[in-house]
């Protein structure tokens, strides 16, 4: 069984590559990323892609404004 990582994604590159990273050196990714009222709610939407594209096994989206999760 592979070695879990958590990974906090944002949707933008720095966090994709270190997510790429953990999988490509064989840990099973997690991934979560927090809405905190960002102007381009966009950014939720990517880090959704990205976690797909992944393949990550559990995406977490904690909403900061509302102290809740989703997934």
């Amino acid at each position: 069984m592979a070695s879990r990582a958590v990974v906090l994604l944002s949707g933008g590159l720095d966090s994709y590559t270190a997510a790429a990273i953990a999988k490509s050196e064989g840990f099973a990714l997690c991934a979560l990323t927090i809405f905190y009222g960002q102007r381009h709610a966009g950014e939720v939407e990517s880090a959704r892609s990205v976690a797909g594209a992944l393949g990550v096994s559990r995406f977490t989206v904690y909403n900061y404004l509302n102290r809740e999760k989703e997934g």
